[in-house]
């Protein structure tokens, strides 16, 4: 089965695999790259990196039309003291909700409670890695041997997160067979260089618009 990913701006991803929709960091109100508007998605799960402003976004929007709240244990459990259904994890866990399994693996990054995480996502036969914000590290490799990731979703807006050279690294040590760069253009300090992302990676690069979708 094909699953397909569209890229929202920014951060955002949305994932179908023909039954679950699943929606990762969904900041679509105020994000000058927003390809979409909350009122125009769907969401069964939101799966959220870290609770920055341009990655919680929308999450409420989404929880209050009857997604599953995915992320780390403090942000879920503030999400499930309001009556919303949450499902909580930290970073090496997995869970199978709505007939998705999600890992929720490292990501070096600020954060303001628990801690920033990526995730991959395991749906429809594929596995899609979403790096969330964070620097290149060693344990990327670690995923190349317990995961065969069919797209990466990577930060490459540097200051905050990877840039373009690292993010190529990421890529490398993850084993992912195609790679979106994200993170990046959204605003002057983070503009990124997605040709030089795609210029190291070769033919595993696919680079989107917003709104745009790869299939996998």
């Amino acid at each position: 089965m094909a699953v397909k990913a569209t890229w929202l701006g920014h951060s955002a991803v949305l994932i179908e695999d023909g039954a679950t929709h699943i929606l990762i960091d969904p900041y679509l109100t105020d994000n000058p790259m927003a390809s979409a508007k909350p009122g125009d998605l769907e969401a069964d799960l939101v799966l959220l990196t870290h609770d920055h402003a341009d990655h919680l976004g929308d999450t409420e929007h989404f929880l209050k039309q009857g997604a599953t709240f995915v992320g780390v244990f403090e942000t879920a459990m503030r999400y499930a003291n309001q009556g919303y259904a949450v499902e909580p994890m930290n970073t090496g866990g997995s869970i199978e909700t709505k007939g998705v399994r999600i890992h929720m693996v490292e990501a070096v990054h600020s954060y303001g409670e628990g801690v920033a995480a990526g995730f991959i996502v395991e749906t429809g036969g594929r596995q899609i890695y979403h790096a969330g914000d964070t620097s290149l590290t060693m344990n990327m490799q670690i995923l190349n041997e317990f995961f065969d990731i069919d797209l990466a979703f990577v930060p490459i807006g540097d200051r905050f997160t990877m840039g373009a050279d690292s993010a190529a690294a990421a890529v490398e040590w993850c084993g992912a067979k195609k790679a979106t760069p994200i993170h990046y253009g959204t605003w002057p300090l983070i503009e990124g260089d997605p040709r030089r992302f795609a210029e190291l990676i070769g033919g595993r690069a696919a680079v989107l618009k917003p709104g745009e979708s790869v299939e996998v």
